[in-house]
């Protein structure tokens, strides 16, 4: 994921062996470029040197960014703790349609309150939800669905946690491809989004 595609990061899923309601299966939230939010104990710092690691052990690999699992998983590991309830968004957001969902004589359009946010859907006349969509309580679209499935829409934190990640990375990165050595004392802080740390030849 380089930097200067951060802001149009969209997913398309078609179908998740995770479960169902109304008859709409959910989106795999294990699925690598889903987030949802999952604060975990890691701090700042800590993330900062794994993801300075990372970017090392990919340079040695001949790996960079997407090309590499392990910054796959950092990305989705890092980023969430910034992501909106999308899982709970999605599921509050189905129940409310599937418990609106009646046959009408006219396509319809309907705004319901769900847990942390709303749900926006086009009624078809037979009854089915043809389009849906989820937002946060910030307002921000986090995910549709229609026939073709579900897409996820990256949200103002996430893009801006994505990007700090790959500015970290790629300095570091960079360093590696120039045979700068990681120092045992890396300086582990993050400045307005932008990485320092200490590497000598």
């Amino acid at each position: 994921m380089n930097v200067s595609m951060v802001t149009n990061s969209l997913h398309t899923q078609r179908y998740s062996r995770t479960g169902s309601i109304g008859g709409i299966s959910f989106p795999d939230f294990e699925a690598d470029y889903v987030y949802t939010k999952k604060h975990s104990s890691v701090s700042e710092q800590e993330y900062k040197k794994k993801i300075v690691e990372q970017a090392y052990k990919d340079y040695a690999n001949g790996k960079f960014q997407n090309d590499s699992k392990e910054f796959v998983s950092l990305m989705k590991q890092y980023t969430s703790e910034v992501s909106p309830d999308r899982e709970g968004i999605i599921k509050s957001g189905l129940k409310a349609v599937s418990k609106d969902n009646q046959k009408v004589l006219q396509p319809i359009d309907v705004v319901l309150t769900i847990l942390e946010g709303e749900v926006r859907y086009q009624k078809a006349p037979s009854g089915s939800s043809e389009y849906i969509e989820f937002y946060d309580s910030n307002g921000e679209m986090v995910a549709t669905h229609s026939n073709n499935g579900w897409t996820m829409y990256t949200t103002n934190a996430e893009c801006a946690r994505q990007t700090q990640m790959c500015t970290i990375y790629n300095e570091a990165w960079a360093n590696a491809k120039k045979g700068v050595e990681l120092s045992v004392n890396e300086a582990t802080s993050i400045d307005n989004g932008y990485s320092t740390f200490e590497a000598y030849a």
